[in-house]
């Protein structure tokens, strides 16, 4: 059972500002300085914390709780049940750039963010729009404090990610995988059901099985970290020594 205090008293604050097209259910709760934006739909028993700000045609289903300053950019769809922390941002452009001559062009990013229904998003978490096509988070995700999600990333039910990841343009992530904090996901791969990656692990090509997969270096002395750089440094070095004594043993 949630035990935790209400984001917001049921009613609108005297303070929020909606625009007289929005929709607020009359069982929905609206917290100061909260602003919703023309079009806007707010469901059932849902809460928007203070402060926060919910853009033109947005849609927010039944029971989905917003603490406070947290930011929905126009057109997201969001499920019901789902629950926001404090200052997630929701919508916000994907980091589409062309360069042309030296000067960085800003790529208009047409598309939206659909978020699922029971999904939770951390504190500080920011998903961005897609550019032609959605970012999709499926029902059941679960996404820790401070993460990015890039434009056009879809997420399949069920998955996990823990604090600090951060997932590239187009990738997708499969069914009930578990992310570990700190890890870095390339753009425009995919990775299939039931994976785990552990903490600080950097995944650079798609993930076609289920299993464990690791890449980050746990920690040790100083002392003992140095001496592992310097000798993976010396590794093409060690293996050209190595070819020429087989070489020479076979001679």
């Amino acid at each position: 059972m949630d035990t935790t205090p209400r984001s917001a008293s049921i009613g609108i604050h005297a303070s929020a500002v909606i625009h007289p097209t929005a929709i607020v259910s009359d069982s929905a709760a609206v917290g100061a300085n909260a602003v919703i934006e023309a079009g806007a739909v707010i469901g059932d028993n849902a809460q928007i914390g203070p402060n926060s700000f919910i853009g033109e045609r947005v849609k927010i289903g039944s029971g989905t709780k917003l603490w406070p300053s947290v930011t929905i950019y126009h057109n997201v769809e969001i499920g019901s049940d789902c629950l926001f922390q404090a200052n997630s941002i929701i919508g916000s452009d994907g980091f589409g750039y062309a360069n042309e001559r030296g000067q960085w062009i800003k790529i208009p990013q047409l598309g939206s963010v659909i978020i699922g229904d029971k999904v939770e998003i951390g504190a500080s978490t920011t998903i961005d729009r897609g550019a032609l096509d959605d970012t999709i988070i499926h029902s059941n995700v679960i996404i820790d404090n401070q993460c990015q999600i890039a434009h056009n990333v879809e997420i399949d039910s069920g998955t996990a990610i823990a604090g600090c990841s951060v997932i590239a343009g187009s990738t997708t992530i499969g069914k009930y995988c578990q992310i570990g904090g700190m890890v870095a996901i390339n753009g425009h791969i995919s990775i299939s059901d039931g994976v785990i990656i552990t903490g600080m692990s950097m995944v650079t090509k798609s993930i076609t099985e289920p299993g464990i997969y690791s890449s980050g270096m746990p920690h040790t002395t100083n002392k003992e970290w140095r001496k592992s750089i310097a000798n993976l440094r010396n590794l093409s070095d060690m293996k050209l020594r190595l070819k020429a004594l087989e070489a020479l043993a076979k001679s």
